[in-house]
């Protein structure tokens, strides 16, 4: 049994709320779906850096190979090899390389968690890797609860985290050991408000799992999607002529790469086996 809580604004967070718990930060429009598209197409580490002046002086002591990513108001910093799009950390441009990013709102989201057990990045396109890798993680440190944290928009609560934070705890929802969890009234908010997006009448989200990669699963991207387009980020990236960014982090389940923060190292890295886990920290 596990208590799911959701901060839908980190900025809001009470201090050492996350302490000795598992921390999930969400910025799905579009640092924790950056960095999961990032790891998942071979990238070998990130570094979460919270000021440019950090990226950069990172980057120059990491060496050859560094590549430097990140934005402010949602465009790439002058002289970054990136900005903050999925889109462009493609396979041929990342795998192999080590990654400074800094974002906004979600390089800062995961320096406030850092006294959480474990600290792990969710997206919607991780959600169902990400709901059982923090379950599995809360029993193997003994513990039972599980922080939604959600990076928001300079300080103000954003609907695409929270409808994001509501598509994990729907996977946790159908994962294995789910019986009995317990939801506070956040959670349950973000619930219903995934259900909603995603609703019977548009999606029969009782069969998303099932059929995963047919019809069903693209209306729910579809219903996602659009989601976001109405949602403060996503205004956002519209405006910037971004929208492309919209169904990239709309794609359920897209991967099951789940990226971990080894504190010890200050990197970012796609989590091993869970067998292994144990002895990563």
């Amino acid at each position: 049994m596990m208590n799911w809580h959701c901060h839908t604004c980190f900025h809001r967070m009470l201090d050492g709320v996350t302490v000795g718990g598992i921390a999930i930060v969400i910025d799905v429009l579009r640092a924790s779906t950056t960095i999961t598209t990032a790891l998942a197409n071979g990238a070998t580490g990130i570094w979460p850096a919270c000021t440019i002046q950090e990226a950069r002086k990172v980057a120059l002591a990491t060496g050859p190979g560094t590549l430097l990513g990140g934005e402010r108001g949602g465009r790439p910093v002058d002289g970054f090899d990136a900005g903050n799009s999925p889109l462009e950390y493609s396979r041929a441009r990342v795998a192999g390389h080590p990654i400074v990013l800094t974002t906004t709102n979600g390089t800062l989201a995961l320096h406030a968690c850092r006294d959480a057990s474990e600290v792990l990045v969710g997206a919607i396109i991780n959600r169902s890797a990400v709901a059982a890798l923090a379950r599995w993680l809360a029993v193997a440190n003994k513990s039972c609860d599980i922080h939604l944290v959600c990076a928001g928009t300079d300080g103000e609560v954003t609907e695409e985290d929270v409808l994001a934070a509501g598509a994990i705890l729907d996977a946790a929802a159908r994962g294995l050991g789910a019986g009995g969890d317990r939801l506070d009234a956040a959670s349950r908010a973000a619930l219903a408000q995934y259900a909603e997006a995603t609703s019977p009448s548009e999606v029969p989200t009782d069969r998303l799992h099932s059929d995963a990669t047919g019809a069903v699963r693209s209306a729910a991207i579809g219903a996602i999607t659009a989601a976001f387009a109405t949602s403060r980020g996503g205004r956002n990236l519209v405006d910037l002529d971004m929208q492309e960014d919209l169904a990239s982090a709309a794609a359920i389940d897209a991967c099951d790469t789940v990226p971990i923060w080894h504190r010890s190292t200050g990197w970012l890295v796609a989590a091993a086996s869970q067998s292994n886990l144990s002895t990563h920290t």
